[in-house]
């Protein structure tokens, strides 16, 4: 699986080793474009005075840098260390890795279906780019979304990709929720309680029938915090609805995390 762009654009953020230092620049190379080169400037080093370039760097080095310029003549471009935080630093090296690991498994995949990584890109690798934004996050899905991931279909790829997403990919998602009861003597009774049930739905919410008067609340996300947060949004929002609407409404939290 190669990039589809030839050179980085500028202002990204790009994974670089170390090829090469001379005493008023370091020369890379851009390990995600394999036949682009680039430099890092002495004054993009680091904030501050630089005397020495060996100071904060060495050959052999990984490390992540922004793109200041693009010289396509010569397939060169002008980097900077400085003007990338440790958070986007650590955030674009997990992306980095997660890339190299989803190649390793297209070739899994591949080998599975006895066809090539190209042949398997093309006829299902870029709907699912499309779709969650990267090979990884197709794989992180079907990991833990095997029965959800791309549902409707019945193609051979599909078995075989969850299968293997299932044996090398642990769930980035925590899962947290409870059962709600709900119920209302009124005529229009039924009408109300989905009403109120509308009103806890949003992104991350599943809400699903669980036999009468019992309804099952699950929130799904990467961040647990994030999930406690929408949890109790969403069933606030219900026991809201529930008191206007005159519905009759308990939340029983589930003790265990997904």
């Amino acid at each position: 699986m190669k990039n589809e762009r030839p050179v980085p654009e500028e202002g990204d953020l790009v994974v670089v080793t170390i090829t090469r230092l001379d005493k008023f620049s370091a020369q890379v190379r851009l390990d995600e474009f394999p036949d682009v080169n680039g430099y890092i400037h002495i004054s993009e080093v680091a904030n501050g005075w630089v005397r020495l370039i060996r100071d904060h760097l060495k050959e052999g080095q990984k490390t992540v840098c922004k793109v200041l310029q693009i010289d396509p003549r010569k397939n060169s471009v002008e980097l900077s260390l400085k003007r990338v935080n440790e958070h986007q630093k650590r955030d674009k090296i997990s992306e980095w890795k997660n890339d190299q690991k989803a190649v390793k498994l297209m070739e899994i995949v591949a080998q599975s279906l006895k066809k090539t990584v190209d042949v398997c890109m093309e006829e299902f690798g870029l709907e699912l780019i499309e779709k969650y934004g990267s090979i990884y996050g197709a794989f992180e899905e079907a990991a833990s979304e095997e029965n959800e991931f791309m549902k409707g279909t019945r193609a051979k790829w599909r078995t075989t990709f969850i299968k293997i997403a299932m044996q090398n990919v642990s769930s980035p998602y925590v899962k947290i929720g409870g059962e709600i009861e709900m119920s209302s003597m009124a005529p229009n009774g039924i009408d109300m309680i989905k009403e109120s049930l509308s009103v806890g739905t949003g992104e991350g919410v599943t809400l699903q029938y669980s036999g009468a008067p019992k309804y099952l609340i699950t929130v799904k996300s990467r961040d647990f915090k994030i999930a406690e947060d929408i949890l109790k949004t969403s069933t606030g929002n219900i026991s809201d609805a529930c008191k206007k609407n005159g519905v009759s409404f308990k939340f029983t939290r589930e003790n265990r995390e997904k």
